[in-house]
């Protein structure tokens, strides 16, 4: 009787095993992106819940070639059937309200669309009582060149024909596929056949402006022929390198979302990605304001643009070809926005400062994944998501508890109730550790208000990798630093300037006495010389060889203190200059990072100045270079040190300050090998050419020559261990 009830409840327990439907299995993961590029997977903020078909919708004829979506206050559903051409409006339960196919225009005649791709829901308007706007369905009648609009409840209201105006090319063809309208009543359009940019018109059809246009990048040959053309010829050929969007919306800011693929910008926008360019120039999305003017927040680690880990294989960043084809872009609660990747059938969700919150969604035949290249819109309806397919279908999501407190710690920030948005942020730690987001809503909290701890903040902000919030809790603690050392800060900088002035007066005297005593030089005097080599570069350098100024063991010291700052500023630049830390900052690669550099320029100079009558030989060309860069080491020091003062904004003078110090040392080193072998100007820029070919070739023989002797060691070791296995 026993083995009777255990074999029953076997079966039992395979048969309710069998009976779980496959299809609901979730497949995807959600993940958001570290700083290096590498997936942080984190908890479902969305999870897949149904499939809404033609036949739950309750449509006789089921959808074909749809092209948008979009939902109102209300949670009613609008569906571009395109081939079918018709719009489809479902309530908030996806049960059908009515359609839009067949109406009567206001001439009183029959009409009806002819391939619409784009629909748009505006909510009525009120002024106190009074009714100022009146909510409308906004058609756009693809290739009947025109816009229809329509009551709340499907009736025919009115027909906005395609816009006049002289901007307009004489071959221009107005093809709406997309628009979204403002709370005036703006029309904002986007043509597939217009490049100048978003249409912008009022809703009686008077065309106002173009905004946002996206211009190509010419070619080098374009570039210099544009310089021959008249006016008249330029403005001609402007009207050809723009580029249209593919798709439009509107946030309750009135702010305009507008995506856009052009395969011949894919270089420059891979480029725009891998730089974590802060412009909108190339970005495939941008936020326009109601002038035209990118105001996109991009302060992620990488730009809003979809999948950053594009190559095949997760093998990388990769070729500009495998970047994200953005299609639509829907805007959520809180200023939280979403795009989808085309390509991938992924979904990525950003905050309003362009940080990724989370990505879902993939490829593949389980709930919640699509099939290639077949997501064709996305929206909002309250706390759920839409996915609108190739098929017609609808895929639902429903945010999970751990998207409702990502979005409650938004509200509570964007209210600025701080201590409840750090109760959120602290929930969503305890969930997802690696969670960038929430350390830069808690320091946020930290550095806000009427909290002001601005220390404790910086911990957040450097455990999330923002520079740009802590930049603005540091200015704070900064400020407070200064006014407690007012007096002190002025009086150590003009002590300073004094020392530094009379350090080079007391350098320059030392050199004048030493240039007329005809002594024999010291060390001491040798390493004072190199100061006036660097403000005098060609009689110092004339003298550095002809008179035995220098030597080989200063130029080996110059070259030492060079590679020590270059360490320094690797293991001591501060926070803002260097968020990822030291890393594998060794004073081995400074050694290499110098040196190699150095003794690679001072052999291919010598063995090209050799056939060319150079008067320096090996030694004089190396003691000219290690005379020559320091300059790096005097302004990278200082740099490194006030690294750990300054805040986001003033980085930039650092950076140049550095830069300027190697165009000083570049200069020196190309006066130096011009003195020390008596060229002239133009002979000694095609030497210095030269060179740094001769020390690519070198390399090169470098690397082949050790490729060689790896093949070699392993073919021998090959051999050897073949006969000992044979012995």
């Amino acid at each position: 009787m026993k083995k009777i009830i255990s074999v029953t409840c076997v079966l039992f327990a395979l048969l309710m095993v069998l009976s779980i439907p496959v299809g609901a299995a979730q497949a995807y993961t959600t993940y958001t992106y570290s700083i290096s590029g590498s997936p942080l997977y984190s908890p479902d903020a969305y999870t897949a819940e149904k499939v809404i078909n033609s036949t739950t919708m309750g449509v006789k004829t089921p959808l074909s070639n749809v092209n948008d979506m979009v939902t109102d206050k209300d949670g009613n559903v609008y569906i571009a059937d395109t081939d079918n051409n018709r719009i489809i409006c479902l309530d908030r339960y996806f049960h059908l309200r009515f359609e839009i196919q067949n109406f009567t225009n206001d001439q009183g005649i029959a009409d009806y669309f002819t391939k619409p791709e784009g629909v748009f829901v505006t909510e009525d308007r009120y002024e106190g009582n009074k009714l100022k706007y009146k909510g409308r369905i906004f058609v756009c009648d693809t290739q009947a060149n025109r816009i229809v609009t329509f009551n709340r409840d499907g009736s025919f209201d009115s027909i906005i024909e395609a816009p006049k105006s002289e901007l307009f090319g004489e071959n221009a063809v107005y093809w709406p596929v997309a628009i979204a309208v403002d709370a005036y009543e703006r029309l904002y359009v986007v043509s597939s056949e217009t490049s100048e940019g978003i249409i912008v018109m009022t809703d009686k059809g008077e065309f106002t402006s173009f905004i946002g246009a996206q211009q190509s990048v010419l070619s080098l040959w374009d570039q210099i022929w544009r310089r021959f053309q008249t006016k008249e010829q330029r403005e001609r050929s402007e009207t050809v390198i723009s580029y249209p969007y593919n798709n439009i919306t509107i946030n309750e800011n009135g702010f305009i979302y507008a995506s856009i693929y052009a395969e011949d910008l894919l270089s420059q926008m891979e480029a725009a990605i891998t730089s974590k360019a802060i412009s909108g120039e190339y970005a495939p999305v941008k936020l326009l304001n109601p002038a035209g003017d990118e105001i996109m927040r991009r302060n992620g680690f990488w730009p809003p643009a979809g999948e950053i880990d594009y190559a095949p294989m997760g093998a990388g960043l990769g070729t500009a070809a495998n970047i994200s084809r953005i299609e639509d872009v829907a805007c959520g609660p809180e200023g939280t926005w979403s795009i989808f990747d085309y390509h991938r059938s992924k979904i990525f969700t950003y905050d309003y400062d362009g940080n990724l919150l989370f990505a879902f969604a993939d490829t593949g035949s389980q709930l919640g994944n699509f099939t290639e290249r077949s997501i064709r819109a996305i929206c909002y309806q309250d706390d759920v998501f839409l996915v609108l397919d190739a098929s017609g279908n609808i895929t639902v999501f429903k945010r999970t508890e751990y998207g409702d407190v990502l979005v409650r710690a938004l509200y509570h920030q964007n209210q600025r109730l701080y201590d409840l948005a750090m109760n959120d942020w602290s929930e969503i730690l305890m969930r997802n550790s690696n969670y960038d987001a929430a350390y830069v809503g808690i320091g946020k909290c930290l550095s806000q208000g009427n909290v002001g701890k601005y220390e404790e903040s910086l911990d957040y902000f450097r455990a999330a990798y923002d520079t740009q919030y802590y930049s603005v809790a540091y200015k704070e603690i900064r400020k407070e630093w200064m006014s407690r050392f007012f007096l002190w800060i002025p009086i150590v900088i003009v002590a300073v300037c004094v020392l530094i002035s009379k350090f080079l007066k007391h350098a320059g005297k030392i050199n004048k006495q030493v240039a007329v005593s005809g002594k024999t030089r010291t060390f001491k005097d040798e390493l004072y010389y190199v100061f006036h080599v660097m403000f005098h570069p060609v009689d110092g350098f004339w003298d550095l060889k002809h008179e035995k100024r220098g030597s080989v063991r200063g130029a080996l010291v110059f070259l030492v203190i060079t590679m020590l700052a270059l360490f320094y500023r690797a293991i001591g630049s501060g926070y803002i200059m260097n968020p990822q830390g030291t890393g594998s900052a060794n004073i081995f690669m400074q050694i290499l990072v110098v040196f190699v550099p150095v003794l690679l320029f001072v052999l291919a100079n010598w063995c090209l100045t050799t056939l060319f009558e150079g008067e320096g030989n090996f030694k004089d060309i190396f003691v000219a270079v290690g005379y020559s860069v320091l300059p790096i080491a005097i302004t990278t020091i200082p740099v490194t040190l006030f690294s750990n003062f300054v805040v986001s904004e003033e980085l930039n003078i650092l950076n140049l300050i550095a830069i300027l110090g190697f165009i000083w040392a570049g200069m020196l080193l190309f006066f130096g090998t011009m003195v020390t072998h008596d060229y002239s100007m133009g002979k000694n820029i095609l030497t210095v050419a030269g060179t740094v070919i001769g020390m690519a070739f070198i390399m090169f023989l470098a690397i082949l020559f050790a490729s060689l002797v790896t093949d070699m060691v392993t073919f021998v070791s090959g051999i050897v261990a073949e006969i000992n296995y044979r012995l």
